[in-house]
């Protein structure tokens, strides 16, 4: 089951969502409002490199100059 980022456009706040497979669009969980839009969200993944060392990527430090974060959601500069 994915977790998404939505925006909620009535508050303007952004949240995470646990998402089932027979769910519908999810209400703010600030104001109640119905009018929410899923976000892009970095994803964070960690791989075993050449010679057994632990590589970690993510798309959020990409995102973002000197951002060290896994997501946007995270990091407070949003």
């Amino acid at each position: 089951m994915p977790i998404y980022e939505y925006h909620c456009s009535e508050c303007n706040k952004d949240f995470e969502y646990l998402v089932f497979k027979s769910d519908e669009i999810p209400e703010c969980p600030e104001c109640k409002g119905k009018n929410v839009q899923r976000l892009m969200s970095a994803c964070g993944f960690v791989s075993k490199g050449g010679g057994g060392e632990t590589v970690s990527k993510s798309a959020g430090a990409s995102s973002c100059s000197g951002c060290s974060a896994a997501s946007c959601a995270g990091c407070g500069s949003n």
